[in-house]
């Protein structure tokens, strides 16, 4: 396991089953603690019966990832924002020889004939079509078939072993404990999908029939004069041709244009007509959707469109990365494939219980895959996650590299915390034995939040009768701000006096069965902004909505804006910023917000307090001041 993981024994939650005892010569690799819901055995597996056994080898230097990204994002690093090549990154984390020749050398030895085994191009795996006898064996397992109650079947084993002089060189090997379904296919899922009041994305209370686009209504409705003011965001790019804010939405959510023009029409005329710079990722369409109006289908992405692209006005562009076809749809995974050509086998590729795999020969699918086809933009927000526990750490850890990389070239990643307080998307909480349900009573983290390498975003509003002159407060009308501590991730070095502060001077009086209490884990959000009361066109009318899904692109074109102003200087981009924020220096860039809790899972969640906090971060944005200090650095 990576070193940025926290053994679950750490954890004091319970989550996973002890292990099973070592088997010498031969070691437990990974183990599932429990069915996830849905799911039984059903039998099993037939052990003449195919499955195409992967070995994912483990990335030279993945120990020093977090050294090698403070390194280029460090304020006291000699080397701050001198960011790498996508060259150098591959050149850095690819598997070694030594990998790939000890997993062949003992296939072999086990009687897997030579012209059976492949490589991948970038040698991050080994893959051979076995029976299930043949891998039994090799892994010391045993494979049942699961069926689940949509009449889906899937196979799986409950642990796996390998020989001790082969754990270090593979991370994982599929199809073995990954059981999680894909993101799109999920009855009731976790991902930020947009559904109304399913505890999923954002929110509405409905149409809103009389607004006012004034300073003084901002209590009541949230336009983007509101934000401006509260963040102090007056700004007029000055290099809009040579920055980049990217937003990412998940087919089959989508935009409408008429939206987008009745927005403009209201708030930003010179916006009239214009769309976003659409880049299409395994087979993402608009199309297909032009015809289909509702809350569920474009309340997500019209929100963070036309809100993204207001606050950074006419002269700064906006990509637009819509992800899936219509048939498969798409996972985060899916996108970070094409982002980076490397990663589309990167340890062995994309998981087919988890991720949506192309070319799609379904009919109707993308025929093809898209890997490396995309420049990632200097900022990109997304709105969407998971439950943290919906994954497996593996899984996790692999992909939270990869934001890792994307920091390393000088990339700022943006997820919304969640809008369930410390309960998980669906308003589901954690039991002792790992599932997840509604009556739940361990706190339930959000992923990719957990992941040290993206900025976490949470969500504030201005209180009932309050100005935006006025302190906010954490988001407590129809969603609470997301947030907590990480069951898989250890504590980033740069966030260690903020929450051992917060700790010694604001304890939240939990029993630690029902929250990682331990101080090692990773906490989230880094920071917040306003997710209450956005009027937003949507179906050719204006609704109220919340949600972290509107904090998270209001905080991307804040940080789009220093991104222009240092490009105008000649300056690189801000690229992974936590590391910044959370430095003395910077203590001042945020307004602090010490009012409201996140609660969830039967509690009032935890409270927001002088200085960093598990509901709000670190605070606000306060854009003039953290201008100046990017300004100032190199």
């Amino acid at each position: 396991m990576r070193s940025f993981i926290l053994p679950f024994v750490l954890l004091s939650l319970g989550l996973a089953a002890n292990a099973d005892p070592t088997l010498s010569p031969w070691a437990l690799h990974e183990r599932r603690s429990h069915i996830p819901q849905g799911w039984a055995r059903a039998r099993k597996h037939d052990a003449s019966a195919a499955i195409p056994l992967r070995f994912a080898l483990v990335q030279p230097n993945m120990e020093n990832i977090e050294e090698y990204l403070y390194d280029v994002s460090h304020p006291n690093s000699p080397n701050y924002g001198k960011h790498w090549t996508a060259g150098q990154v591959a050149a850095t984390f690819g598997p070694s020889q030594e990998s790939v020749d000890a997993v062949r050398d003992w296939l072999l030895e086990n009687g897997i004939e030579s012209y059976r085994i492949t490589i991948s191009p970038s040698r991050g795996w080994l893959q051979f079509e076995a029976t299930v006898e043949e891998a039994e064996d090799l892994l010391h397992t045993t494979y049942h078939v699961y069926g689940h109650e949509t009449g889906a079947e899937h196979v799986a084993c409950e642990s796996y072993h390998l020989p001790e002089h082969i754990v270090h060189h593979v991370d994982f090997v599929t199809p073995t404990v990954h059981f999680d379904a894909k993101l799109s296919k999920r009855s009731g899922g976790t991902m930020r999908v947009g559904q109304p009041g399913s505890g999923n994305g954002p929110k509405t209370t409905g149409i809103v029939s009389h607004w006012l686009n004034e300073l003084q209504d901002c209590d009541k409705h949230i336009t983007p004069i509101c934000l401006r003011a509260l963040y102090g965001l007056i700004y007029e790019p000055l290099s809009g041709d040579k920055n980049s804010y990217g937003i990412v939405e998940y087919t089959p959510q989508s935009y409408n244009q008429d939206d987008l023009n009745l927005f403009a029409r209201n708030f930003s005329s010179d916006l009239y007509g214009v769309s976003p710079t659409m880049v299409s990722i395994d087979g993402g369409m608009l199309d297909a959707l032009r015809t289909q109006k509702s809350f569920a289908i474009n309340g997500e992405s019209n929100l963070d469109l036309e809100y993204g692209m207001n606050l950074v006005t006419s002269k700064q562009k906006v990509t637009l990365y819509q992800v899936g076809d219509m048939v498969a749809g798409a996972s985060f995974n899916n996108f970070l494939d094409a982002l980076d050509g490397t990663y589309c086998s990167f340890e062995g590729g994309d998981n087919p219980t988890l991720d949506s795999i192309y070319p799609d020969t379904q009919a109707g699918g993308y025929d093809a895959k898209d890997c490396g086809t995309v420049k990632p933009a200097n900022v990109i927000s997304t709105s969407y996650g998971y439950n943290e526990a919906d994954l497996t750490p593996v899984y996790t850890a692999r992909q939270c590299a990869e934001y890792a990389k994307l920091g390393l070239m000088g990339v700022t990643v943006i997820y919304s915390s969640g809008d369930d307080g410390v309960a998980g998307g669906g308003n589901v909480c954690l039991n002792p034995d790992g599932s997840q349900t509604s009556d739940g009573k361990i706190f339930n983290p959000s992923f990719p939040s957990t992941c040290p390498y993206v900025t976490s975003v949470g969500a504030t509003q201005i209180s009932p009768g309050n100005s935006v002159f006025d302190s906010e407060s954490a988001c407590e009308q129809f969603i609470y701000s997301g947030g907590g501590f990480s069951n898989n991730f250890a504590i980033p070095d740069y966030q260690k006096d903020a929450v051992s502060s917060y700790l010694k001077n604001y304890p939240p009086a939990y029993p630690g069965s029902i929250w990682n209490s331990t101080g090692m884990s990773r906490a989230y959000p880094d920071i917040s902004a306003n997710g209450a009361n956005y009027v937003v066109a949507i179906d050719g009318n204006f609704s109220s909505v919340y949600g972290t899904s509107a904090a998270a692109p209001v905080v991307g074109a804040i940080l789009t804006m220093i991104n222009d102003a240092r490009i105008t200087v000649n300056k690189g981009p801000i690229g992974f910023i936590n590391p910044l924020i959370y430095s003395a220096n910077f203590t001042d860039g945020f307004h602090d917000i010490t009012n409201g809790t996140n609660q969830g899972c039967g509690t009032l969640g935890f409270n927001s307090t002088k200085g960093w906090d598990p509901v709000t971060g670190l605070g606000t944005p306060n854009f003039p001041i953290l201008l100046a200090k990017w300004l100032l650095m190199p």
